[in-house]
Order: structure tokens, then sequence, then C-alpha cells
């Protein structure tokens, strides 16, 4: 097995020599229409070491983790873990993301669970507006869901935030 191969297995925890190629993970992915190649291809990139055309795709980044891959698959392989093994190789190697906005996304959503211990979406959108520079897309969605109720200005405490502050200093989450 390529050394590459093995990082991924390791850290993913998905049995890649399973994969035989039979492309269900890629017929029932909702969002392989935005990636450079299917699911089993990249699963077979990830066998053949190809880490740089990995770690610099797109594909990489526009996984929504709905899991159907896996669910679909004869052998039980999740894409959504390899994803996420290939994601956190690229931010602990400081690989520019070929999809910036997701991870802006990301770390503005991570982080409003890290401060409140659930999303607040009032301060996680603006996390995600500020980083973006996209200030007036959704603005008109926005205001309705605001006037509706439904994005509340302040935050609500939750119970037990010094266990959840436990738990992200144990994953050593990088923001």
């Amino acid at each position: 097995m390529h050394p590459f191969a093995k990082q991924i297995q390791d850290t993913s925890g998905q049995n890649l020599s399973r994969c035989y190629q039979c492309k269900k993970c890629t017929a029932g992915c909702p969002t392989v229409s935005w990636f450079e190649w299917g699911n089993h291809a990249i699963v077979r990139m990830i066998q053949r070491g190809m880490k740089e055309e990995l770690l610099s795709s797109k594909a990489i980044w526009m996984c929504v983790t709905c899991e159907t891959c896996g669910t679909r698959c004869p052998n039980g392989i999740y894409l959504s873990p390899i994803m996420d093994a290939l994601r956190s190789l690229a931010v602990e190697e400081g690989r520019p993301q070929a999809e910036p906005a997701v991870m802006a996304f990301h770390r503005s959503f991570v982080g409003s669970a890290k401060r409140f211990g659930r999303v607040h979406e009032a301060t996680m959108l603006l996390a995600y507006k500020w980083a973006t520079k996209d200030f007036m897309t959704d603005m008109g969605v926005g205001m309705k869901l605001f006037f509706k109720g439904k994005i509340p200005l302040l935050p609500k405490s939750v119970k037990g935030k010094a266990e959840i502050d436990k738990i992200f200093a144990a994953s050593k989450v990088k923001l």
C-alpha cells in the first residue's frame, strides 16, 4: 500500500483496499457535479498516492458529508471521513484551499460552536461574511429570517459548556 494511502486510511478509519470501483458512491453523491473526479476516482487516486492532485483539488472541500456514499457502498466505505482526512492534511500542510469560501464557512461555524457551545447563527454569519468579504449575497433572505425571529441577536447559553470546551481542547481543532 502506498504510504499516502496508508496515512489516509489510518486517519479516516476507512479500509481503502476494499474498494473495487463499482461507482455506487459516485452515482449517489448529490455534490459530485462540483468535484473534478467522482468519489470512486478519489479513492483510486489515494490508492495510487496522488497526494498533490488531491490536496489541491476542490473536490475535498465540496463534500457535504451526507454519507450517501457509504450507505450505497457494498463494502461500507464512507467518503466523509476520507474527505475530512484529506482536508485536515491540506490545512496541516498549509495548502491553499481551492474553495476558500468553504473553509471560511467551516471556521465560522466551528468557531461559533467553540465560543458558545452551539452555533449562534448571527455571529457565525457575521464572521463568515467578514472572512469572504461577500456582504450582500443572501442579504434579502437573511433579513427575512431575522424579522421572523429565526436569527436571534444574542446567543443562548448552553448547559455543559465546560464539557464542550474539553472536547475542543482534546480534539486540537485548528481554526
